[in-house]
């Protein structure tokens, strides 16, 4: 099981969609891929084109979603506590508690974000 973070998403769906072949081989390769809630918070609050809508959707349906819930809360409030300079960080601290949570990698296109927070493993 693998934990996707915004960036990885946005680039494998939008635009020019460079990361979108390399999510396609992780897929197709069996491994589980989820998102936690707020990721697609992140990714509905953007502009978003119908068709990237339903490729996500299709890609990744509701039951693939960790919602934040109280435990996701109390690591993300740990690591803020914590953490050096944790200010303006606060969704990449939600993002990195479900993958703790989980006991899975967060695969991301920002490592240098998330490199500082103990417990956290990140896919390369």
């Amino acid at each position: 099981m693998i934990v996707l973070d915004t960036s990885l998403l946005i680039d494998s769906l939008t635009g020019p969609k460079h990361s979108g072949p390399v999510l396609l081989r992780v897929l197709a390769s069996g491994e589980r891929l989820i998102l936690p809630s707020q990721v697609v918070y992140e990714w509905l609050r953007g502009p978003r084109t119908p068709q990237e809508l339903t490729v996500r959707e299709r890609l990744f349906p509701a039951e693939f979603t960790i919602p934040f819930g109280e435990e996701e809360a109390a690591i993300a409030a740990m690591l803020y506590r914590t953490l050096r300079r944790p200010r303006g960080r606060e969704a990449d601290l939600a993002i990195a508690a479900c993958a703790i949570r989980q006991d899975a990698p967060l695969w991301t296109l920002n490592p240098a974000d998330f490199r500082d927070i103990p417990g956290l493993v990140l896919f390369s």
